[in-house]
């Protein structure tokens, strides 16, 4: 069997590491070759590993944003490749493939949906250019069941395979000094939240909720880990006295050496469909305080593994917070039945088999 992967790039993100972790998977494999298509140049790869894995790699970099040239070359490209299936993962590099796959009779596998928007209009654009694939797809996966129900995805065309997670990831944590140390964060009390900032991602209700616990205490530092459009913004929010209290690291490529030192991992969010975030936290054994809605609820077991709030609520989450804080213990409790959940449910070698049991079956 011969699959075709198709992504606008590989930057860092949860749909690129899924993609990663699925062609380290399968260029192992006798039964199954692999190729991928890149919609960029190689400067929007930011996962090297790729290049260990032998496989044959297309960039297709789109100049203009929207060149219709790079329909003609992706269809030399099956021409070349003969692929029985071709694997899309975002809504651009669906609809680049379709006349493709009509013209040459290729199985698509559609992976456009990872978030799960609450109350989706039908005239939201996310909707109605996702919808626009459907009918032109064998196979809509997505990461929840939340975000297949958000796209109205037709019953007879949706598959649901949850993420996996690499356990590779957390063999070299480094020494908890050392890190602390490095990102200069001070012994005490660590909250951390994990993810770019971009709008999807609600750091003001962080940020809020972070400033109402340390006005009743200056126990704890509160971490903001991630790069984005919007960081400038919500380091400019937060009051001065507060400032060596709420850090922002940035980028941090040894993310779970810092969330090896949290004592609560939050997420909150506006629409999220399976959480890599959520996953590092639980693998690492601890309690999680994310906002209610979308995918989230397949992962958090709310009051066992963590809690759920309710989304763009402050004082919600910050009840959560000094809840937990002031019970250690409990912290200890949730965090290891999250552990125990990501490496019995979310594994790569269930969501390799997933896959390939839908390539199988296409």
């Amino acid at each position: 069997m011969k699959v075709l992967m198709l992504i606008d790039s590989l930057v860092k993100g949860g749909r690129e590491r899924r993609l990663l972790e699925l062609l380290k998977s399968y260029s192992q494999r006798k039964d199954i070759e692999v190729s991928l298509v890149l919609f960029a140049n190689k400067s929007r790869v930011h996962y090297p590993e790729v290049y260990d894995l032998n496989i044959p790699i297309y960039y297709l970099e789109r100049k203009p944003k929207k060149d219709p040239r790079v329909f003609y070359r992706l269809y030399n490209i099956c021409k070349k490749e003969r692929p029985d299936i071709i694997h899309s993962w975002g809504i651009m590099p669906t609809i680049y493939a379709i006349p493709t796959v009509k013209l040459l009779g290729i199985k698509l596998i559609n992976a456009c949906i990872a978030d799960a928007p609450e109350d989706m209009s039908l005239l939201d654009k996310r909707y109605f250019r996702a919808g626009l694939t459907f009918p032109f797809s064998d196979i809509i996966v997505a990461n929840s069941n939340a975000g297949l129900e958000a796209y109205r995805v037709p019953e007879k065309k949706r598959s649901c395979i949850h993420n996996g997670f690499d356990f590779n990831r957390v063999k070299n944590i480094n020494d908890e000094e050392k890190t602390r140390q490095q990102y200069q964060i001070k012994p005490g009390k660590l909250v951390g939240m994990v993810g770019a900032f971009f709008d999807r991602k609600d750091y003001d209700t962080y940020i809020k909720a972070a400033c109402k616990y340390l006005e009743k205490q200056n126990d704890t530092t509160f971490l903001a880990i991630g790069d984005g459009p919007n960081l400038d913004h919500f380091k400019s929010i937060v009051p001065e006295k507060f400032k060596d209290k709420i850090l922002f690291l940035g980028m941090v490529h040894d993310v779970e050496s810092v969330v090896n030192l949290l004592d609560i991992g939050v997420l909150a969010t506006y629409t999220e469909g399976i959480s890599n975030s959520i996953m590092e936290y639980m693998v690492l054994g601890k309690p999680v305080i994310a906002s209610d809605g979308g995918g989230t609820k397949e992962l958090v077991m709310d009051g066992e593994t963590g809690f759920l709030v309710p989304q763009k609520d402050p004082d919600s989450l910050f009840k959560k917070l000094d809840y937990l804080l002031a019970r250690p213990e409990l912290c200890v409790e949730m965090g290891q039945k999250g552990k125990a959940r990501i490496y019995e449910h979310f594994t790569i070698d269930r969501m390799d088999k997933e896959y390939l049991n839908l390539y199988e079956a296409v």
